[in-house]
């Protein structure tokens, strides 16, 4: 295995060597209250995103892009595709929540939430440290000649790796097919559906690179959201950081004109990314806060107080007066309350549980014959319910002479149906006077759900 790179400039990333190539990781275990935290909060996170697919709302699993059928279900929620504007508002709204999290608590969520680190961290490496031992094991066995006992840990690391990359590239695919149609698929075998074989070898493969090879490099190459993070924080954000005053100068600790730091680099061999938190804040730290559990179990068996290195802002390491709010929360939170208020108010108006539109049939715009002026429209009906509704067509308030042809029967449609018929709007050319707007009421029972649709009603010049 390669030496560890030296950063003296501070400059070079920690998993790339001097001429290039990846310097491999291996993270010591740790135990403490953020650990024992975080492992608990990403059995949840894991779990939950496992079972939406299973936990059925309103007829459709909980989160369900449904792209066969143009319908995406949220929660309860059925957007159709001319309804997908309405996430701009959620992707705004729930960025800029982001952003004052960002802006409170640094990178919370890369160490706490983010599906990379939670798979990486409490599914592949855990992986690792099961098969092949800890750090110092897996550090032996690096440099190890390949020999029976390395190439069959080897063997058996990966062959788990890919099966856990395959669970994940399958339970990502349910959220796009329904879950009774994936087993389906699988049971009929991968050539009756190649498409969707491709698609999960090619999660699988890209899963299992990231996880196994990519790894930390990911977060810190590819990650958008990392690279912004000097943005988003300023000196009263609470990140991880180490307590100078208190710490310099390290030596051992025996040394009464030594800080409290006794140089035992605990912090560095537990951290994912391999960084030295007593270097200040850097670009590859996700806030895992692993160097904080490691050096409070240094600090406590030296009877020393803990917080050598620990949460807090830039200026409560110095010592100084911190202050809470600042002009950039008030834009971050006023920007994310406006995109989560927006997206509230459309998808109330957007959630009724069917849908409607009525367009003009390609062809001349209007039809005359001997005594009559007709517009054809299309109409479009859409069930979003679990269950059969039957919908009524008429014309609303419309002024004398207009009928409407089509609209007199109830159409009946299944649950999560959808259908198109014909809808002529009749008028006598004798009193036709000239281009009129009328609305055709669409009615849904059970539940008495209405729509409206307004058309324009097109014919001859009137005569004068």
């Amino acid at each position: 295995m390669n030496p560890p790179p030296k950063r003296p400039n501070l400059v070079s990333v920690t998993t790339i060597n001097p001429d290039g190539s990846h310097y491999v990781l291996h993270p010591a275990d740790v135990r403490g209250r953020f650990t024992t935290a975080r492992r608990y909060f990403a059995f949840l996170l894991i779990v939950f995103y496992a079972a939406l697919p299973w936990i059925p709302i309103n007829g459709a699993p909980a989160v369900f892009f449904d792209i066969e059928h143009r319908r995406f279900h949220i929660f309860g929620l059925t957007l159709l595709t001319q309804d997908l504007w309405v996430l701009f508002f959620a992707i705004s709204g729930l960025g800029f929540a982001l952003f004052f999290i960002t802006a409170v608590l640094g990178r919370l969520w890369c160490g706490w939430a983010c599906p990379y680190t939670v798979f990486l961290e409490h599914i592949f490496r855990r992986i690792e440290r099961w098969v092949e031992g800890d750090a110092s094991a897996r550090k032996k066995l690096d440099r190890s000649a390949n020999d029976f006992r390395k190439i069959s840990r080897r063997t058996v690391k990966h062959g788990l790796y890919i099966l856990a990359a395959t669970l994940i590239a399958h339970v990502f695919l349910s959220y796009f097919v329904s879950l009774p149609r994936l087993y389906q698929y699988m049971q009929d075998g991968p050539f009756r559906h190649l498409a969707v074989f491709g698609v999960v070898a090619f999660f699988t493969g890209a899963f299992y690179y990231c996880f196994a090879h990519f790894r930390e490099q990911f977060c810190i190459i590819l990650c958008p959201y990392g690279r912004i993070q000097s943005a988003l924080t300023d000196d009263e954000t609470i990140v991880i950081g180490y307590d100078e005053k208190r710490g310099e100068p390290r030596g051992k600790a025996t040394d009464p004109q030594a800080g409290a730091c006794i140089d035992c680099t605990r912090c560095v061999q537990v951290c994912p990314t391999g960084i030295d938190i007593r270097n200040g804040l850097q670009m590859e730290c996700i806030g895992c806060a692993a160097c904080i559990d490691a050096c409070h179990e240094i600090m406590t068996k030296l009877k020393r107080p803990t917080g050598l290195v620990r949460y807090d802002s830039t200026r409560g390491l110095a010592g100084q007066k911190r202050r809470i709010v600042r002009p950039r929360l008030l834009v971050y939170a006023l920007l994310g309350m406006l995109g989560l208020t927006v997206l509230g108010v459309t998808a109330f108006h957007r959630a009724k549980p069917i849908h409607a539109e009525i367009s003009r049939m390609r062809g001349p715009s209007f039809y005359v014959d001997a005594s009559t002026v007709r517009n054809h429209y299309q109409l479009r009906l859409v069930n979003k319910r679990n269950q059969p509704v039957q919908f009524t067509i008429s014309l609303e308030n419309a002024p004398a002479g207009f009928t409407a042809s089509g609209a007199n029967e109830p159409v009946t449609l299944p649950a999560l149906a959808e259908t198109s018929r014909p809808v002529v709007v009749l008028k006598n050319l004798e009193s036709y006077t000239g281009p009129v707007k009328l609305t055709l009421l669409i009615k849904a029972e059970p539940g008495d759900a209405t729509v409206r649709q307004t058309v324009q009603f097109l014919g001859p010049h009137p005569k004068s």
